[in-house]
């Protein structure tokens, strides 16, 4: 009998190279610069502050001025002032009958407001007399409720203080 041999012929297909792609489509390109556009749209919008956020932000710097302003008279032992200029306020002592500027603490120089126009008002049981808006804090732990109102053009911020030291911007 004879033998059969078998051989198995290993037959390769080859299949043809395949090219790598090394970038981007353009269609990928401009999906990633529209989708950077949006975001970075959408962080201009949040960075840049209406009128009304930025006289809020003017209200809760003034708010948090008053509060040290009243403390320092009760520390001082002196009448402190918060006083309303042209275009800003200044903070005032009470020196041998005669306001003077206070100059030795930096917190309570004077400051412009952020808009020259804004207007402001103080609505109080005792109406303001005088040609100058003026708060003045005693030595007393006690004052006179008051409502401060900065206006510009239509917005408006109130600052409300209840007279023992707590001073809310609505």
């Amino acid at each position: 009998m004879g033998s059969v041999s078998v051989y198995f012929v290993d037959a390769q297909i080859k299949k043809p190279k395949q090219l790598f792609n090394s970038g981007f489509t353009l269609l990928e390109l401009l999906v990633v610069l529209v989708i950077m556009g949006i975001m970075l749209g959408a962080v201009s919008l949040n960075a840049v502050q209406s009128v009304h956020q930025r006289l809020q932000t003017d209200a809760q710097r003034v708010s948090l001025l008053l509060q040290l302003a009243r403390e320092e008279a009760i520390v001082r032992n002196r009448q402190t002032a918060f006083e309303v200029l042209e275009q800003g306020y200044q903070f005032l002592v009470l020196n041998d009958n005669k306001w003077e500027k206070i100059t030795d603490l930096d917190t309570l120089r004077g400051r412009p407001f952020t808009f020259p126009e804004t207007q402001v008002s103080i609505l109080s049981a005792d109406p303001v007399r005088s040609e100058t808006l003026r708060i003045v804090f005693g030595r007393e732990p006690v004052s006179r409720p008051f409502t401060m109102i900065l206006r510009v053009g239509n917005d408006q911020v109130a600052i409300n203080a209840d007279g023992v030291g707590h001073f809310v911007v609505e």
